[in-house]
């Protein structure tokens, strides 16, 4: 590799930022998005860490780059990157993507209002409304989601012993709600909830090695997320959320897979009924509007069918040049 050039629509979904490769990306072989991840993530994550790391991005951020759908019936194919790697599914990363890609004109919907989107983790349901040529909101039905683990017990240096459950919304998230050692978000700065994070979510993985691995899918395993909750800060919202992925990043969106996961351990629970709004903060305050769309099982055990609601804002547009030969930091660097 040389010098290569990617075209890039920058935007936020709620604060976060997804930044959308729309020319210069790799030819990717595989049956599936699945396939494609592992891959991108053997011969290619250079791009990841070039155009998501310093000095081109920053520690929050995330994007996407688009394929042609595998299936006719589909209208395209996905992989997402971010600081913390390639993952299955991303909820903010969705919203923000198909911002982009309707008001940019990058795919041409089958089903003007519906979209048919293939992820790593499986098929992604989307509806949107626009108003002229923006996007006022987007609504995607997610992936497969369930309670995986309840009442489990870590480690967390300064606070003690904190129970957590495990839920599945697209990536495997801890859970950890208040509780005597834990008062909720809003008694903890950000900077606190990395420094428990980074820690906490190492001893997870190794008190529960392997414990964690989609019945579907073996690539997608182990806790990669931490969600801590609290009160919200809207007293008509359903509750906050600090999500921690990464090494240091806590989401500024109310993250659309923890939102996910969120609503699969409240209604695994018997917290949150079918049809029943669940209007999820981000430590910024922005909104997600969540829902149990229907009960439906993934290897025969319980799991339920969630969407999540949101919005994104396009405000910029970038090409972007990775050149090894010239710049020693042309596939990037993270400070901490």
């Amino acid at each position: 590799m040389s010098r290569k050039t990617f075209f890039c629509v920058d935007a936020h979904t709620c604060g976060n930022p997804v930044r959308v490769v729309a020319g210069g990306g790799p030819n990717l072989i595989g049956a599936n998005m699945s396939e494609k991840r592992q891959h991108f993530l053997k011969e290619f994550d250079w791009i990841r860490k070039g155009l998501m790391f310093e000095p081109r991005g920053h520690d929050m951020m995330s994007g996407s780059i688009l394929f042609p759908p595998h299936n006719l019936a589909n209208d395209f194919a996905i992989l997402f990157i971010e600081t913390s790697g390639c993952l299955p599914m991303c909820g903010h990363g969705t919203i923000g993507t198909i911002t982009i890609a309707i008001e940019e004109g990058l795919i041409t919907p089958k089903i003007p209002g519906k979209i048919r989107m293939e992820a790593p983790a499986g098929l992604v349901e989307i509806e949107y409304k626009t108003t002229g040529k923006k996007v006022d909101w987007v609504k995607l039905k997610n992936v497969k989601s369930y309670l995986a683990a309840e009442n489990l017990t870590v480690d967390c240096p300064e606070l003690g012993e904190l129970t957590f459950d495990v839920s599945y919304g697209g990536n495997f998230y801890a859970i950890v709600d208040p509780q005597k050692n834990f008062s909720g978000i809003h008694n903890f700065t950000a900077s606190k909830i990395v420094q428990y994070s980074q820690i906490v979510r190492a001893n997870i993985n190794l008190k529960y090695p392997n414990l964690f691995v989609h019945p579907e899918d073996e690539t997608i395993k182990d806790v990669t997320h931490m969600l801590w909750t609290g009160n919200p800060l809207d007293s008509t919202s359903s509750g906050r959320n600090a999500v921690f992925y990464g090494d240091k990043a806590i989401d500024r969106s109310p993250c659309g897979t923890g939102t996910s996961a969120r609503l699969a351990q409240l209604f695994g629970k018997g917290k949150l009924k079918v049809g029943e709004e669940f209007i999820h903060e981000s430590f910024i305050g922005s909104k997600f509007t969540g829902l149990v769309e229907e009960v439906t099982t993934l290897n025969g055990k319980p799991a339920i069918i969630p969407s999540v609601k949101g919005w994104a804002k396009i405000y910029g547009y970038n090409t972007i040049i990775i050149d090894d030969e010239d710049d020693p930091y042309a596939h990037g660097f993270q400070v901490i």
